[in-house]
Parts: C-alpha cells; sequence; structure tokens
C-alpha cells in the first residue's frame, strides 16, 4: 500500500483519484501531477513501482502544500482573521457562515442542531 504525505491511499484505485485522498489534492491538482512527473493516471495505486512512489513523494514536499502544513496554515489564517475582529473572523467566532449565507432559516451545518425552547415544551404533570 502506497503511503504518501501520512496517508495510505486505496490500492484498488487509479492513482489519479487515490490521491485526492490526501488533504490539499484535488482532481485538477493530481491530474497536474501525474503530467509533470509523466506517470500514467490509469494504472492501481497498489501497482505503482516504488520509483515512482519516491518521485510522487519528493513532488508533494517541493512543491504542493499537504496534509499538516496546509491544516496549520488554514487554521492560522482563520485565526488570524479572529485576532484582527475582521467580520469574518467574527462569523468563525460564533459558529456562523462567514461567505453571505442567509442564516434565518438554512445554515444547520455550521449552527449544530436545532435548540429547543424550554418554555415552548409543555411539561407532562
Amino acid at each position: 500500500m502506497a503511503r504518501l504525505a501520512g496517508v495510505d491511499l486505496p490500492r484498488n484505485k487509479r492513482i489519479e483519484i487515490a490521491l485526492t485522498y490526501i488533504f490539499g489534492i484535488g482532481p485538477k491538482t493530481s491530474q497536474k501531477i501525474l503530467a509533470d512527473l509523466k506517470i500514467d493516471p490509469s494504472i492501481k495505486a497498489g501497482d505503482l513501482p516504488d520509483g515512482d512512489v519516491n518521485r510522487i513523494r519528493e513532488y508533494l514536499e517541493e512543491k504542493v502544500p499537504v496534509e499538516g502544513d496546509l491544516r496549520r496554515q488554514v487554521s492560522l489564517s482563520i485565526k488570524r482573521l479572529m485576532d484582527l475582529n475582521t467580520y469574518r473572523g467574527s462569523r468563525h467566532k460564533r459558529g456562523l457562515p462567514s461567505r453571505g449565507q442567509r442564516t434565518h432559516t438554512n445554515a444547520r451545518t455550521r449552527k449544530g442542531p436545532r435548540r429547543l425552547a424550554i418554555a415552548m415544551v409543555k411539561k407532562v404533570v
């Protein structure tokens, strides 16, 4: 099993798809990596020779921010927005959508499950 950037790639998927399991690599980036290294995208990840795995690993270390470094970079950017007291930072602090979506209805992913108003719930005596 190929292990890149701390992630085990699935053996039975094409390398083009398997690379997208790494945080920070999407379909386009995956295609660009394979094109730059001249690796056939239709090869299964389990059938990839060790030499190619090492070439991909070196490419990722040099040119593409992935996994831990990228997560750290994103969290520091959000923390910077919060420290500067920007509008976006305040939305992050409060756990609300930060890109202009409506919150009167919807936004349940960011806000979490609905909280029932206790005064509205009838108590059974």
